[in-house]
């Protein structure tokens, strides 16, 4: 599956219209093709059934049944993670996805989708390029969601046959190095065209030490600011171990630039510019498009949470009133605070960075954003909030 389709997936399930029915977001481990824990699926199967009554255990069922039969029938052997979403009766929904790179055991039951962990997938596992160059041939290798999805390659040029009845070996061997420029610098090319037609932000170069050394020198300015690391390899190197070496290396670049955004959000915060911490704030920046970015803790997980559809007043710490206490509305609902803060971020086209590991974070309430622009309110939510709960 390509990146650009997991947005439009993930931004259908963001979207998705919500109905009495649930929807069952059933996230996958496997292993040749097959749920590599089946005991523990069916065992949170018979937990969700067990709390689940009259119409909506029956919606249940009948969306499982969809489920069931994709794992029976349809799981590739080259996948590694699998994501269903399916709900039944008057609104039915079905979206199966499947992944070459690993997805947590995830299954739950709710009025939405579950999309925390297909935005972590989209996160984490960009696009990228790999330049694949021995001695016999170049390859330029498109990466997506941890799969090649385009390859273009071709073999070098062979001169031996050359040598003795054309050449002398002297004139083959200069040939030979014009050629192998010449070679390096059309690569290259190819290898602009594809990162520019494509939008490519990252590439990695593999290959033989002397080959990758050489192409390395040759990068014009704008590619070289791209590369971000170097692969060792030969010609009988199977492709899907350079891959396997990519995506390591990938997610590495990738956790720094997450630094960078954590570092940026932290200035703003210190310097009280365009940036809010905390479960409140960050929940009503959202609510109100203001979010460029979403920074949040790879640990954050509040559980369920109220909030007011009238004032946007949000409570992630005391159960759910009669009222809401500031504005007396009975409108109040219930969600997961987690999901419903990563379903606005994609409704508003937010960008959404999750960090692996932050203390720093977490005393912020393991969630934060960088915003597009204030409002002259946004001060005084977490005043009016502490006169609440008082």
């Amino acid at each position: 599956m390509e990146l650009k389709n997991l947005k439009n997936h993930v931004r259908t399930l963001a979207t998705l219209s919500e109905t009495d029915a649930p929807v069952i977001s059933c996230y996958l481990f496997l292993e040749r093709g097959h749920i590599k824990e089946p005991n523990l699926f069916e065992e949170r199967i018979r937990d969700i059934k067990s709390i689940l009554t009259g119409q909506a255990r029956h919606d249940f069922e009948k969306a499982m049944d969809f489920i069931r039969k994709y794992l029976a029938e349809e799981l590739k052997s080259e996948a590694k993670g699998t994501a269903i979403f399916a709900r039944a009766r008057k609104e039915p929904f079905y979206l199966p996805l499947q992944f070459r790179v690993p997805l947590p055991n995830w299954i739950v039951a709710d009025r939405a989708p579950n999309i925390y962990h297909l935005m972590e997938l989209k996160d984490t596992y960009h696009r990228y390029v790999v330049m694949l160059s021995t001695k016999e041939s170049a390859r330029i290798l498109e990466i997506n969601l941890g799969s090649v999805t385009k390859e273009l390659w071709e073999n070098r040029p062979e001169l031996r046959r050359r040598v003795g009845r054309e050449w002398t070996k002297e004139h083959y061997q200069n040939h030979r190095k014009e050629r192998g420029r010449k070679f390096i610098k059309e690569k290259i090319k190819t290898l602009e065209h594809l990162m520019s037609a494509g939008g490519h932000t990252h590439l990695i170069l593999a290959g033989h030490p002397t080959n990758i050394g050489l192409i390395r020198r040759e990068l014009p300015r704008h590619l070289a600011d791209k590369l971000i690391d170097m692969i060792p390899a030969s010609s009988k190197t199977p492709i899907s171990n350079i891959v396997e070496s990519s995506i390591a290396n990938f997610i590495v670049a990738e956790r720094k630039k997450t630094q960078m955004v954590e570092k940026k959000f932290f200035w703003q915060i210190q310097t009280g510019g365009l940036a809010v911490a905390g479960t409140g704030p960050t929940y009503l920046a959202l609510k109100r498009g203001q979010v460029d970015t979403l920074v949040l803790a790879k640990s954050y997980s509040l559980g369920q949470a109220w909030a007011c559809a009238t004032c946007d007043l949000i409570d992630p710490e005391r159960d759910k009133p009669a009222t809401c206490p500031v504005c007396g509305s009975i409108d109040l609902k219930n969600f997961d605070i987690r999901e419903e803060m990563v379903r606005l971020a994609e409704q508003h086209g937010c960008s959404t960075e999750v960090v692996n590991k932050s203390e720093d974070l977490m005393q912020l309430g393991g969630v934060g954003c960088l915003l597009r622009y204030r409002l002259l309110d946004d001060y005084a939510y977490e005043s009016n909030r502490r006169r609440t709960s008082l």
